[in-house]
């Protein structure tokens, strides 16, 4: 379980070729879930402290899109996998 920060824009003291996983922690929030597309993005699925989840789509270390406050988990990847984050 390794623990991530970000300045907003990208993972701070992080090598390119880091990839979050299941259970790390980012910004605070635990992953529940980390999804990859056909370009080499990915997404990580976070539980807010209030218990609904977020999404960060990553470049490499740099957050590229930003999506918070989804009801569930289910909701989060569906919004992700229909491109809408």
């Amino acid at each position: 379980m390794a623990t991530y920060q970000s300045d907003g824009k990208k993972l701070i003291d992080v090598e390119y070729d880091v990839i979050i996983q299941v259970n790390d922690r980012v910004d605070g929030m635990l992953v529940l879930s980390v999804d990859t597309n056909a370009v080499n993005e990915y997404a990580v699925f976070l539980l807010e402290p209030n218990t609904r989840v977020s999404c960060y789509v990553f470049d490499e270390v740099f957050i590229i899109g930003k999506a918070d406050s989804f009801e569930n988990l289910s909701d989060a990847i569906e919004a992700w996998r229909a491109e809408e984050i």
